[in-house]
C-alpha cells in the first residue's frame, strides 16, 4: 500500500487559513468551514490532499472490487500496479460470466479499444499476445483471450473470489441515517459466497462494477411489467438468445416476437432473418412502441462504429425486403397465457396501437428493452443518482439519453463518479444506470481515475482523456419515415463541445482526448428527442 502523507499541523477556523475549506486539515478534529457541506465535500471541491489516505482505520483493509468483467478486472489491474491492496468478488462462476451467456454476439469495438493499458502492462510480461487490434471479438473471445488470462497474472491471481454474490453495501456499524462519525468509519461488502455462507469485509473502498446484466426493463408500458408477464416467462427469452447456436432448436419453424429498439434486438432480428432462410416456417415480428426506427438505423457509413452502423443498414434491408414484420406505435397491455403453458399454443401479446387495440400471438417473445441497474444493494449507502437515468449525478446530464444517444460523452472521472459516501464508486456499465450507450473505453478510463484517486494521485486522477477513434459523426438530418434514404450531410462529433448534442453543421477533423474529447456517434442527434 502507499505511505500516508504526513500529517499536517492544525489550520485556523476561518475560511482563509483553513486548508481546503477543513479546520484542523488532517488532525482528529478536522472540520467542515462551511457548515453546510461534509468534510469530503470540501476537500473534494478544492482538490487538495489529505482526501484519500484515510484514518488509522483504513490500515488493513482492502478496496473491494465488486465485478470480474472488463470494468472491474480493469480496476484490479490499476490498484495492483499503484500496490493498493484489493479484492474482487464475481457472482458467476468465472470472470466476465455475464459476458459468456451472449458470447456469441460480436463487439462494435475492436480489440484496440477493449484492452484496458494497466491490464496490458501485467499480461505482456507473461507472453500474452495482443489479438489483432483491428479484429471485432465476439463476447467468447474477449473472456477467452482477454479476461481469463488477465485474472490469472500473478498480480490479481488470489485476489479474485468467483462463485461470490455481494448483497449489500453499508458503512460499518452504521446504517444510512446515521451521519456523526459516519466517515470515521470503513465501509462493509455483505456476500453470499458458493458454500452459501454470509460473510461481511471490510473495505477502504468499494468499486461497484457489477454491471445491468440480468435486470432487464419490463415489457409493459410507463416502466412497469404488464399484467401477466410473470404467468408469460416460459415464452420470454433474455435479450440475446443465441438463435443460431444452442437456442436454435427453439426458434426454428416458430414465431418469435422481438421488442425493444436497442442493438439487442437488432442483432437478435438479423440472426433471426438468417435462421428463416434455412428454417421453413419460421416468422418474426419486431414490435416497438415509437412510430419510427430510425434511430435504430442509425448513421450507417457515417457512424463512429462502422460495425454498429452496418447493423442499423442490414436490419432496414430486412425490413423493407419483408424479411421481418415490423409494427410501430405497440404499448404492450398484457400478456395471456393459454392453459399448459408453450405446449397448448401461443402465447397472446395485448397492445395499444394509433389504430385501436391489437393482438400478437407469439411462440416466443424476446425482451430486448433494455436494463436497469440493482440498487437494493445500495440502500445503506448514501448514493446519488439521477432521478431519471439513475447515474451518479454529475455525469448524468453528459449520458441521458434523451440527449445523448449521438455518443458525445465527454471524459470522465473520479470527481464525477464521487458519492457523499467517501470512497464508494459506481463504474462501468452501472455507473451509466438506466442509459444505453456505454462503451469499455470509457469504463477503463473511470477505473483507472479512481484508482489514482484511491493513491493519492490527485493530478492522475484528474486528468481524464479518451482514446477513441477519429472517424464518429453523427446524422444532422435524419428522415422523418423508416422508408426514406439516410441523410448524406453529417458533422464531426469533436463540435459537440461547443453547443447541441451533434454540433454545427461544418465538417472537420475531430480531435479526441481530454479536457473536450468526445464519444462514439450513434448518429441520431438529440437523442429521444430527436423522435418527435
Amino acid at each position: 500500500m502507499t505511505e500516508k502523507p504526513d500529517r499536517q499541523e492544525p489550520a485556523a477556523s476561518t475560511a482563509e487559513g483553513s486548508c481546503c475549506g477543513v479546520s484542523a486539515c488532517c488532525t482528529e478534529g478536522e472540520q467542515a468551514v462551511n457548515p453546510e457541506v461534509t468534510i469530503h465535500q470540501a476537500k473534494t471541491d478544492a482538490g487538495c490532499g489529505c482526501l484519500q489516505s484515510g484514518g488509522e482505520e483504513d490500515e488493513g483493509h482492502p478496496v473491494v472490487v465488486i465485478g470480474a468483467g472488463p470494468v472491474g478486472l480493469a480496476a484490479a489491474a490499476h490498484l495492483a500496479e499503484r500496490d493498493l491492496d484489493f479484492l474482487v468478488l464475481e457472482a458467476g462462476d468465472e470472470v466476465g460470466r455475464a459476458i459468456s451467456e451472449w458470447g456469441h454476439v460480436r463487439l462494435f469495438s475492436p480489440w484496440r479499444y477493449d484492452i484496458d493499458a494497466a491490464a496490458r502492462r501485467l499480461l505482456e510480461p507473461t507472453g500474452w499476445r495482443q489479438p489483432d487490434p483491428e479484429v471485432l471479438p465476439t463476447g467468447a473471445e474477449l473472456v477467452r483471450d482477454y479476461l481469463g488470462p488477465l485474472a490469472r497474472v500473478p498480480a490479481l491471481a488470489g485476489r479474485i473470489r468467483t462463485g461470490t454474490r455481494v448483497v449489500a453495501v453499508t458503512r460499518s456499524g452504521v446504517d444510512v441515517t446515521r451521519t456523526v462519525g459516519r466517515e470515521d468509519r470503513p465501509l462493509l461488502v455483505r456476500a453470499v459466497g458458493p458454500d452459501g455462507a454470509v460473510r461481511d469485509i471490510v473495505a477502504r473502498a468499494v468499486i461497484d462494477a457489477s454491471g445491468t446484466w440480468g435486470r432487464g426493463n419490463p415489457l409493459g408500458h410507463s416502466g412497469l411489467p404488464a399484467p401477466g408477464e410473470e404467468e408469460a416467462a416460459p415464452y420470454l427469452t433474455g435479450p440475446l438468445p443465441d438463435v443460431l447456436g444452442r437456442d436454435r432448436a427453439r426458434f426454428a419453424g416458430r414465431h418469435t416476437l422481438v421488442i425493444g429498439m436497442g442493438h439487442s434486438a437488432a442483432n437478435t432480428l438479423l440472426s433471426l432473418a438468417e435462421l428463416a432462410e434455412n428454417e421453413p416456417g419460421t416468422r418474426i415480428t419486431w414490435a416497438v412502441r415509437a412510430a419510427s426506427v430510425d434511430r435504430l438505423y442509425g448513421g450507417g457509413d457515417a457512424d463512429g462504429l462502422p460495425a454498429r452502423g452496418a447493423l442499423g443498414t442490414r436490419l432496414k434491408t430486412a425490413v423493407n425486403g419483408g424479411a421481418i414484420a415490423l409494427v410501430r406505435g405497440f404499448t404492450i397491455t398484457g400478456f395471456t397465457t393459454p392453459d399448459g403453458g408453450p405446449a397448448a399454443g401461443p402465447v397472446q401479446v395485448a397492445g395499444q396501437t394509433p389504430d385501436g387495440t391489437s393482438v400478437l400471438p407469439a411462440d416466443n417473445v424476446v425482451a430486448a428493452t433494455g436494463f436497469r441497474p440493482d440498487l437494493d444493494m445500495l440502500r445503506e449507502v448514501r448514493v446519488e443518482l439521477d432521478p431519471a437515468t439513475e447515474a451518479p449525478v454529475k455525469l448524468a446530464p453528459m449520458i441521458d439519453p434523451n440527449f445523448h444517444s449521438c455518443g458525445t460523452v465527454p471524459p470522465h472521472g473520479e470527481r464525477d463518479l464521487a458519492h457523499p459516501e467517501p470512497g464508494f464508486y459506481l463504474a462501468g456499465v452501472k455507473s451509466y444506470g438506466r442509459a444505453p450507450t456505454f462503451l469499455l473505453a470509457t469504463g477503463y478510463e473511470q477505473v483507472r481515475s479512481i484508482a489514482a484517486a484511491l493513491a493519492g494521485d490527485r493530478e492522475a486522477a484528474d486528468s481524464v482523456q479518451l482514446d477513441l477513434p477519429q472517424t464518429g459523426v453523427c446524422s444532422t438530418d435524419l428522415p422523418a419515415g423508416d422508408q426514406a434514404e439516410p441523410a448524406k450531410e453529417t458533422i464531426p462529433v469533436a463540435q459537440a463541445a461547443g453547443g447541441s448534442c451533434c454540433g454545427g453543421s461544418a465538417p472537420e477533423p475531430v480531435s479526441i482526448g481530454a479536457p473536450v474529447g468526445v464519444g462514439f456517434a450513434t448518429g441520431r442527434v438529440h437523442g429521444y428527442a430527436g423522435e418527435s
